[in-house]
């Protein structure tokens, strides 16, 4: 980008509204509102990050003892939703 130029300014437009994920919550009072796994201090940021590190749902699940697999896969599911969002660069 030359000097000067103003930056791309990204517009973000949901293609699907509306999707369930019944593992996920959001409290204020857990983790400042960010999303976690069934209310408890586990972060979907830390899951997905963790999977895309390359620790397996096993060890994951021996690490995390409170997790259960389909929280797992929720986790990622809610990601990829995130990021099926469209986005025009104007």
């Amino acid at each position: 980008m030359k000097k000067g130029a103003s930056k791309p300014q990204v517009v973000r437009e949901s293609k699907s509204k509306y999707q369930t994920f019944k593992r996920i919550t959001f409290d204020q009072h857990i983790r400042g509102g960010q999303a976690c796994i069934r209310g408890m201090r586990i972060p979907v940021s830390l899951v997905v990050s963790l999977v895309t590190s390359g620790m397996s749902v096993k060890e994951l699940v021996k690490e995390y003892p409170d997790l259960e697999p389909g929280d797992i896969g929720e986790a990622l599911r809610y990601a990829a939703w995130l990021a099926c969002e469209e986005v025009s660069v104007s």
